[in-house]
């Protein structure tokens, strides 16, 4: 194991002090809470309660529809109100469930069996990540129980958790490592089980030493486990970068981890797997990180899935007079958001208001072939080259360019002095690739 680190990247400023020190508190209920079928990557969740249904705090209102799927649960007591089209903080209208909170019930979940883990085999843990519906919480929400079987022909000799959290703002993994480190050992402790796996390393960005600290006190005696404090750097956190920095090994153009022996899990998301075998209880809630120069009251909250985002900042005190822009997630991979009645889901790590003064000039100018978001891009692409392609739409022409191995982190449109945003078009680029291939199949 070295600390290599890794090629280009970019030093966006890290605006991480307006939380980092704050404590997690738990935001109270809301009225409703509106729940989308689709929180995750894969296939969404299939509907299985109908309007005027009572539910209980972590009753299933949607079915895991195959392997690369989870199900949805009521993250409070309620009477289902409505089963339709609803804003998704990706720009688009969902199936979602909406539910009218009993205001005075006790929000006690029903009684569950806690599965001890030291008994179950790696199918029997798998399968009980996935009824919990636990995801990815670093911001893909890809189907966690999916990485714990990793494929027999690619032996994995390594865990890596993913501490780092580089985006600026957000502070939700820092304040999850430095107040529940023994969680975390815990969820480690489970996943190595399942996976048979010896070694662990946990990266974590040296910009966190209370973190640091708090899981080197709570490591355990008896496995393998090492904390090793990471550059600040920009995109840190990504699954290849990571590994570059932890390892020195390079995940090949299109391959996946496990193709080099190794299997990255966010540090959240080992919280969320310690949770289901401590309590029993399945995803309902996660820990939000809700900042920015445009926001009353910066907080990091833990918060029921389905919260509007609108009642969410007015927990916050409301946003500023000059508050120009709400992004979910941070501002590197974040997005605008359009509707603040859309939903916190499994996948959202925060909530950023930004003041005008910060939000980028709209004007976009001609690229002058500077080279900077060469320099930047952190996998060696041509970010110059793929945004002429994307412009006159020459799609086919952008996956022999590579566009595949582009993971939107944002660094090309940082440093472009044009301001072209070349993240965005990339975005639209693939969605409309994907459009076609499903058109020809």
């Amino acid at each position: 194991m070295r600390s290599s680190g890794f090629r280009h990247g970019v030093h966006p400023p890290e605006e991480k002090a307006l939380t980092h020190r704050l404590p997690i508190r738990r935001m109270p209920f809301p009225d409703e809470i509106v729940l989308p079928l689709r929180q995750h990557a894969g296939k969404p969740a299939t509907l299985c309660v109908k309007v005027g249904d009572h539910v209980e705090r972590g009753d299933p209102v949607g079915l895991a529809d195959g392997w690369i799927s989870v199900p949805i649960h009521a993250s409070a007591s309620g009477r289902v109100t409505d089963v339709g089209l609803w804003p998704h903080p990706d720009g688009s209208m969902a199936p979602s469930v909406r539910i009218a909170v009993d205001r005075y019930e006790a929000q006690l979940p029903r009684p569950r069996m806690v599965p001890h883990w030291e008994g179950l085999t790696t199918d029997e843990v798998v399968r009980a990540v996935q009824e919990a519906g636990v995801v990815g919480l670093g911001g893909a929400a890809f189907p966690t129980h999916v990485k714990l079987a990793p494929p027999a022909d690619f032996p994995v000799h390594t865990l890596i958790i993913n501490g780092a959290e580089c985006e600026p703002y957000l502070t939700s993994d820092h304040r999850t490592m430095a107040e529940y480190p023994t969680r975390v050992m815990f969820g480690i402790r489970v996943m190595m089980h399942a996976m048979k796996v010896d070694r662990c390393v946990v990266g974590v960005e040296r910009n966190k030493p209370d973190a640091i600290a708090a899981l080197e006190g709570a490591l355990p005696t008896d496995l393998d486990v090492t904390i090793l404090p990471l550059t600040v750097k920009y995109p840190q956190g990504a699954e290849k970068m990571l590994i570059q920095a932890v390892t020195g090994v390079e995940v090949p153009s299109g391959k996946l981890p496990v193709t080099v022996g190794v299997v990255v899990q966010n540090v959240g998301s080992v919280a969320a797997i310690a949770e289901v075998f401590e309590t029993g209880l399945p995803l309902i809630e996660r820990i939000v990180t809700v900042s920015g120069h445009g926001l009353n009251r910066p907080a990091n909250l833990i918060v029921p899935v389905g919260t509007k985002l609108r009642d969410l900042l007015a927990f916050c005190g409301g946003v500023t007079p000059d508050a120009a822009e709400v992004v979910v997630g941070g501002p590197m991979m974040g997005q605008a958001l359009a509707n603040l009645d859309a939903p916190v889901l499994k996948g959202t790590t925060g909530v950023v208001v930004l003041r005008r003064a910060e939000t980028r000039q709209e004007r976009v100018y001609p690229c002058i072939h500077c080279g900077r978001c060469l320099d930047a891009c952190p996998v060696f692409l041509n970010p110059s080259l793929l945004g002429d392609l994307a412009r006159v739409a020459r799609y086919d022409e952008m996956t022999d360019a590579h566009l595949a191995d582009c993971m939107l982190c944002g660094s090309c449109s940082f440093v472009c002095p044009s301001n072209i945003p070349l993240s965005q078009l990339f975005q639209a680029s693939k969605v409309a690739l994907r459009r076609a291939a499903a058109g020809a199949a």
